[in-house]
């Protein structure tokens, strides 16, 4: 059921009334415009949340890429969550993951016709994107986890929360994991409910939408992960999931929520032993050997799936041997939107670009 793996620390409630008054204030300010938030003349894009850990922001960015960057020149800005640099960086085809994080560097593999960069100053880095002679082309930006980054206005505001962690059953921090009030979410032009069943029920998708009580202007939609094809970490193998089913796996993620993912594996393969690290976890020699040990503890036939954002951390680990590497496979995640309203979410996102190109 949605809702299912909030936990909420009742002890601390003192403490998240202060943390929300602190939020509120801040808010306050923005609102009355005496902290000033900044437009720009040209289309931006803001996918973010108000929670603590992974709503699956970089599957839906990844979306808006392949939505748009056919038509259109696209850059995404992130802050680079756990990178070793400072600043505004642009990334290469050679530039190391510690420089830009797991995430972007992810997608500057993946999409090497799109601008990828971070800067903990999100006007700073737009504004880099627009004037800079290798990126002033660029037509549309997308903010990656910015819905609190207020000294940007952006021109749409999609507010990402998880199926199994609905902000209106969570809690502010330290009792729970909000960033801010559940009221927050009136900023955003588009919510959706992300890491959803496809088995959903018309009824259960009625109680979330009056659960959220959103105000007229603002859309929701739901989405539910696509699976791409697996890829050997080795041989570069490319294989489907059901080709694969007879084996067991042990499924390894460093990410902020796997319980979706842990229960599509699970309905695809014999058994699933589960894994879990810190979401952006950083791979050590020690975890590589209970990543050994625990696969080996698997009756045979056994395979190891992981996901794109982990194994470019395990890769770069040195006792990550070749026949390691042989075992593991590599789960492509995308998303796709449910109710048949892929069509209709895709026309306000082209709709707004196509509309807001003009003012540059």
């Amino acid at each position: 059921m949605e809702g299912e793996l909030i936990h909420k620390n009742l002890w601390l409630a003192p403490l998240a009334w202060f943390y929300g008054l602190g939020t509120a204030i801040r808010n306050r300010l923005f609102d009355w415009g005496l902290l000033k938030s900044k437009r720009y003349d040209i289309p931006v894009i803001s996918v973010g949340n108000i929670t603590i850990g992974g709503t699956g922001k970089t599957p839906h960015i990844e979306y808006l890429i392949s939505l748009l960057s056919p038509t259109y020149k696209v850059a995404v800005l992130s802050r680079g969550y756990k990178r070793k640099s400072k600043g505004y960086v642009l990334a290469t085809p050679d530039t190391p993951i510690e420089m830009i994080g797991d995430e972007p560097w992810q997608m500057a593999q993946k999409f090497p016709e799109v601008y990828i960069a971070v800067d903990a100053n999100r006007c700073r880095g737009i504004e880099r994107l627009m004037n800079d002679e290798e990126t002033r082309d660029v037509q549309v930006i997308l903010l990656d986890d910015a819905f609190q980054h207020r000294y940007v206005a952006p021109g749409r505001n999609i507010l990402l929360t998880d199926y199994h962690r609905l902000i209106t059953k969570d809690m502010l921090l330290p009792a729970g994991r909000l960033r801010e009030s559940v009221q927050g979410k009136e900023r955003a032009n588009i919510v959706i409910v992300t890491k959803c069943p496809t088995n959903m029920a018309p009824m259960e998708y009625r109680i979330i939408a009056e659960a959220l009580q959103l105000r007229p202007y603002q859309r929701l939609f739901f989405s539910t992960f696509r699976y791409g094809k697996m890829v050997n970490m080795d041989s570069f193998d490319i294989k489907g999931m059901h080709e694969m089913s007879r084996n067991n796996v042990l499924l390894v993620t460093g990410i902020g929520c796997p319980k979706q993912m842990q229960l599509d594996v699970a309905q695809r393969f014999a058994s699933v032993k589960s894994l879990d690290f810190r979401d952006h976890h950083y791979y050590d020699a020690q975890d590589i050997e209970d990543i050994r040990k625990a696969f080996l503890q698997l009756p045979k036939p056994r395979i190891i799936i992981t996901t794109e954002k982990d194994a470019t951390k395990l890769l770069s680990m040195p006792t990550l041997t070749q026949e390691d590497m042989s075992h593991f496979w590599i789960l492509p995640i995308g998303i796709r939107i449910l109710q048949d309203k892929e069509n209709m979410f895709n026309d306000k996102i082209t709709g707004y670009v196509q509309k807001n190109l003009r003012n540059r």
